[in-house]
């Protein structure tokens, strides 16, 4: 899959351009049909379909105190993307130059670039330019100046109800991991860069891999049988979520951190993907060391169970 990080790499494509247009945080079933319809319109007319999206969610320069909590980093959208056949992606930098560019002028934009512009297929609730001024009914209008289709896409539904990424944070936020990998069509897997952590896991016996996790939605705080692929590979293990209130009283950041069976390595900056299997516990605040060793202990013999060796 090709990756363009600028509108005018857009005319190095083969036209006529199809362009899916969205955020695609979690790249869920809803976005999955999305871009598919993309790629169908950009066949008929033997051209090529262009996923353009954020580097970044909008929200996080425009309104960062109400930034929702991202369901995939980049790397993994890409990747996700590109399972789906996509052959180029368009990731613009969402800048504050970017960001005040109006409606009009982001798409004359896209107009002059492409070689040429086919159709663009959308979500319901797709906004672009600046402030968000622009909205479907404008894009039509657009189209029928500048002749290029809008392809409206219908919204997916699991259990009548609508699938979008609120929805889907919204279910890893409860705990229902079910209803979001519904939604997502695939495991809930969460993802994250090993740090350097404060190293108590290897003093009590269980040396542990901390993620990085900062603006990720996070399932509840608690204990998890996981497995966690590493590269081609999959390891397995248990999960904790939270505030460790049994080491560190005054901690208002939570951790992120895994314990691997049969695992030694140092992992620290390499990227761990981890799948949820089973919530095995609430997190707790123990006595002292020796009560939250029986308890790690206890855990990793639910989670061994869990995972079937």
């Amino acid at each position: 899959m090709i990756i363009l990080k600028a509108i005018e790499e857009l005319a190095g494509l083969k036209g006529p351009i199809v362009l899916a247009a969205g955020t695609f945080d979690g790249v869920h079933l809803g976005h999955q049909a999305l871009i598919r319809r993309a790629m169908e319109e950009a066949a008929s007319y033997g051209g090529t379909a262009v996923v353009m999206t954020f580097d970044r969610h909008p929200a996080s320069l425009l309104r960062p105190e109400l930034a929702p909590k991202l369901l995939t980093r980049n790397g993994e959208k890409i990747s996700l993307i590109e399972e789906l056949g996509v052959s180029a992606l368009l990731l613009l930098p969402f800048t504050s130059e970017l960001a005040a560019v109006s409606a009009q002028d982001f798409i004359k934009e896209l107009l002059t670039s492409c070689q040429p512009l086919r159709a663009i297929c959308v979500g319901s609730q797709w906004s672009y330019g600046r402030g968000g001024e622009g909205n479907i009914a404008r894009l039509r209008e657009f189209g029928s100046e500048w002749n290029f289709d809008v392809i409206q896409i219908d919204p997916v539904e699991t259990t009548g109800t609508p699938i979008s990424s609120t929805r889907v944070r919204t279910a890893i936020a409860s705990g229902d991991l079910d209803q979001a990998s519904a939604c997502l069509g695939r495991s809930f897997i969460l993802s994250g860069e090993v740090v350097v952590g404060a190293g108590l896991g290897s003093k009590i016996g269980f040396s542990t891999a901390n993620l990085d996790v900062s603006g990720m939605q996070l399932p509840p705080y608690g204990v998890y049988a996981v497995k966690v692929q590493r590269g081609g590979s999959i390891l397995r293990g248990v999960c904790n979520i939270g505030l460790r209130p049994t080491v560190d009283a005054s901690a208002n950041v939570p951790v992120l951190e895994v314990h691997l069976f049969d695992f030694s390595a140092n992992l620290v900056g390499e990227t761990l993907s981890l799948e949820f299997v089973k919530f095995l516990r609430p997190e707790q605040k123990f006595s002292g060391i020796d009560e939250l060793k029986e308890h790690i202990a206890r855990d990793c013999t639910a989670a061994r169970q869990t995972l079937s060796f």
